[in-house]
């Protein structure tokens, strides 16, 4: 993905967090889905945990940037998704985090 998509890519996230619509096209739509889809393994599809799962529920919380940096960061202790953490770039942490804080929870 080159610069200026990345760029588009984070401009529409933040208006999809500031509730503000705009037409995301198919491709930047996908890429993002896929990044999130990453997350489904422990998390649930669309950020829904499994009732009971000791793994939190991702949709509609506003903290998953700052969640993740300090994973990265290894700030926050964790078992594995420090080392997740750190396969992500800034903006790919930021499109994450804007796919599921818009999902209902």
């Amino acid at each position: 993905m080159t610069l200026r998509h990345w760029s588009a890519a984070l401009a529409l996230l933040g208006s999809l967090v500031s509730a503000q619509a705009q037409t995301v096209s198919p491709q930047e739509a996908l890429y993002i889905r896929a990044l999130a889809a990453t997350c489904a393994n422990c998390h649930g599809t669309a950020g829904q945990a499994a009732a009971g799962s000791a793994n939190a529920t991702l949709a509609g919380r506003n903290d998953i940037a700052a969640q993740m940096r300090a994973f990265k960061s290894g700030a926050r202790p964790a078992t594995v998704m420090h080392q997740l953490a750190k396969g992500y770039s800034d903006a790919q942490i930021d499109a994450i985090a804007a796919y599921f804080a818009v999902q209902k929870q």
